[in-house]
Parts: structure tokens; C-alpha cells; sequence
């Protein structure tokens, strides 16, 4: 029988850290931090509200929307990176679980932050490699023909699961569906947009 989940070898108290470090380091706001900076403005008060690097580019600076997606994307790997080398994989997995929380829920804004896919993505490459580049291929792929960054994201989030079981990552399968449905949850307005055809392509205010 597959192994579903890491070995648990790390202390409770090592484990309840990590995923406060997770969590905390998931929860710092790059989007809206690098708005105020660059003069942007108030980045929940452009497009969507949202404060991932899909809203910041509705600013008009790419700039700093390609720093926002690689600063989020960072939290996801350095959450995942420094969890294992201080512990073991089962910190790895709990203090990504908290890296995605954190940004989806941080508490300075209230618990309404971004929708966690860049997150996500540096997650899934620091937890496998394989497996996260073939998520980032995923996701550009459906960008690319249909030029929606929600539609790339759910699809995105759907085959993450897929490819860790048939990359050969099975002890990875409950954080990664567990992130993938906190994903579907942070879109579930753009699924009734995308539904109803009118969710804004990628650029475009919305």
C-alpha cells in the first residue's frame, strides 16, 4: 500500500513552529508592499482587489508584477526549503500547508489576502521538482491558449494532484490536494464568471 503521508518524525512543538513560520512568512503582503513602494496606489482598491501579481499587473507595471509573482512564488519554496532542513519532510509538508494559509488568510489584512497560486507553484517545486515544473507548464500552457489566469490556476490545481501520484510522490497527495482546494476556494467567483463567460482575460481589468 502507498504511503499517502510523510513519516512523522519531527516533535509536536518543532511542528506547530514551523507552520507558525509558514505562515507568517506566507502572510507578508509583496503585492500591496511593492505597490505602495513603486507609487501604484492602494493595490485592493485596482481590478479585483486582490493582491497577487495577476492584480498588480492591472496597474500597468509589469515590473512590478513579475516581482510580486517571483517574491510570492519564493515564500512557497523557502517555506518548504528551510521546514526540511531544520526538521524533516513532515515539517517540509506542515509548514507549506501554513505558507499557503498565510497568504490566502494573512492576519494584518484581515485574513483576505491572495489566492495562493504562485505559492502554490513554488510549493509544488520545492516539494518535487518534476512535479512542479510540470504545474508551471500546466498552468502557461492554459494561459497561453485561453489567456485567463484563473482558468490556468484551477486547471493548474487540478493536475497537481494527478502528477504526484503518477510522478511517484503519493506522500505528498493530502497537502497537495488540501492546497489545490484551498485554491478552488480563493476562485470560486471567477468560477461563476468563467461559467457565465464574462471573467476578464489576463491584463484586462476585472
Amino acid at each position: 500500500m502507498l504511503a499517502v503521508l510523510p513519516e512523522f518524525t519531527s516533535r509536536l512543538e518543532v511542528l506547530l513552529a514551523l507552520f507558525a513560520f509558514g505562515y507568517l512568512a506566507g502572510s507578508i503582503p509583496f503585492g500591496i508592499l511593492i505597490s505602495k513602494i513603486l507609487g501604484l496606489g492602494d493595490l485592493r482598491k485596482v481590478g479585483s482587489g486582490n493582491i497577487g501579481a495577476t492584480n498588480v499587473l492591472r496597474t500597468g507595471n509589469k515590473i512590478a508584477a513579475l516581482l510580486t509573482l517571483l517574491l510570492d512564488f519564493s515564500k512557497g519554496i523557502c517555506a518548504v526549503l528551510i521546514a526540511r532542513q531544520i526538521s524533516a519532510e513532515d515539517a517540509a509538508q506542515v509548514s507549506a500547508f501554513g505558507a499557503m494559509v498565510g497568504h490566502c488568510f494573512p492576519i494584518w489584512l484581515k485574513f483576505r489576502g491572495g489566492k495562493g497560486v504562485a505559492t502554490f507553484l513554488g510549493v509544488m517545486i520545492a516539494l518535487s521538482f518534476l512535479v512542479g515544473i510540470t504545474c508551471c507548464f500546466v498552468w502557461l500552457l492554459v494561459a497561453l491558449a485561453r489567456r485567463m489566469s484563473s482558468l490556468a490556476s484551477l486547471i493548474c490545481a487540478v493536475s497537481a494532484p494527478i502528477a504526484t501520484v503518477f510522478l511517484g510522490q503519493p506522500n505528498n497527495i493530502i497537502l497537495i490536494t488540501s492546497l489545490a482546494f484551498i485554491i478552488f476556494l480563493r476562485h470560486r467567483q471567477n468560477i461563476y464568471r468563467i461559467i457565465k463567460g464574462v471573467e476578464p482575460k489576463i491584463g484586462k481589468a476585472g
